[in-house]
């Protein structure tokens, strides 16, 4: 059974790619330079974006058709996060509403904080650069934890170190293991259908409790009314 919406919220997590901050423009960047490499000519900008939540692997076999059993995948991973690290936080922002609702959040007294399996060495830079104010309570990467989401345990590492219960809190993701990961974790869960979503999936399948279609959304649906532009 889905848990119900938390009545004494405490706290608000997200996923960081695809539902806090849209990065999906540094990333094209990135895709198209390593297919240039190679001589391949540029990808539709659109497949890039919907496969950004999948990670750099994916991203890697989607700009070189490369599987990851190759003798040169690994390589060609490292050439692609050498690139992102190029470009990391130059144009990624916050989506629209998002800072006004961790502002009205903070006024409320409830924290906030992400759960992504974007690695530390990039996730923590991409924050301190965006400086999304008011500060981030906790940031728990694959880094700092024995198991990526879907399983559980970052989400209830968040809940640890906002000092929160899991039924106190909301995750907000843009993917299926978000959903997941919230749904062990014993949270109310949200699916950002604005995210980084491929084509052939279906969010209606993944048992979020609630969807947005617009960041903007959010903040109706947290709290219950809409904020100022």
């Amino acid at each position: 059974m889905s848990p119900p919406r938390p009545e004494n919220l405490r706290a608000v997590l997200f996923d960081l790619d695809g539902t806090l901050v849209d990065t999906a423009s540094e990333f094209v960047v990135v895709v198209q330079a390593l297919r240039a490499e190679h001589g391949l000519p540029p990808l539709e900008t659109a497949r890039i974006c919907a496969s950004v939540s999948n990670g750099a692997r994916a991203l890697v076999t989607l700009a070189l058709g490369t599987a990851e059993t190759d003798p040169e995948f690994e390589a060609q991973r490292q050439r692609l996060l050498a690139l992102y690290a190029e470009v990391l936080g130059s144009s990624a922002r916050p989506y629209p509403g998002i800072p006004a609702l961790l502002g009205a959040l903070a006024e409320r007294g409830i924290a906030w904080g992400v759960s992504t399996n974007k690695p530390r060495a990039f996730a923590a830079p991409l924050m301190a650069r965006l400086d999304i104010q008011p500060a981030i309570g906790s940031l728990v990467c694959p880094d700092d934890v024995r198991e990526r989401k879907p399983h559980p345990e970052a989400l209830l590492r968040n809940c640890a170190e906002l000092g929160c219960r899991p039924e106190q809190a909301i995750y907000i993701g843009d993917h299926q293991r978000d959903i997941e990961a919230g749904r062990r974790a014993g949270m109310y869960t949200v699916a950002a259908l604005y995210g980084y979503i491929e084509a052939d999936d279906n969010p209606a399948l993944w048992g979020a409790d609630a969807s947005v279609s617009s960041s903007k959304e959010l903040a109706p649906l947290i709290l219950g009314t809409h904020l100022p532009a």
